[in-house]
């Protein structure tokens, strides 16, 4: 394993704010578009009864102070470009504040 290999990937967090300091509608946004993400995981989708019941690790909604929060893996681009392309457009059609970050463990 290199060094490289070892480092976490970047993360994004995409606020429920936009631009004008409005927060965003529905109140539940972040974890619908978490929910739309589950299926995507380390080895593929999970299998068994309560599958659905998780987020992926690549896309957690979260709540920093009080302003709901996805974080989003870049991780997610290696895995599904496309999921990627799809959750960075959501954040820029809806103008809401994309931040880089790194949630510590």
């Amino acid at each position: 394993m290199t060094t490289f290999s070892r480092i976490k990937p970047r993360e994004v967090f995409i606020q429920g704010v936009n631009s004008k300091g409005r927060a965003f509608r529905p109140s539940d946004w972040a974890e619908r578009l978490a929910g739309a993400l589950a299926s995507f995981r380390p080895g593929g989708v999970a299998m068994g009864a309560a599958a659905h019941l998780g987020y992926s690790p690549y896309c957690v909604p979260t709540t920093i102070g009080d302003i709901k929060c996805v974080v989003v893996s870049e991780a997610l681009k290696d895995v599904e470009p496309m999921a990627w392309d799809f959750v960075m457009n959501f954040a820029k059609d809806n103008d809401l504040q994309v931040v880089d970050g790194c949630l510590l463990p």
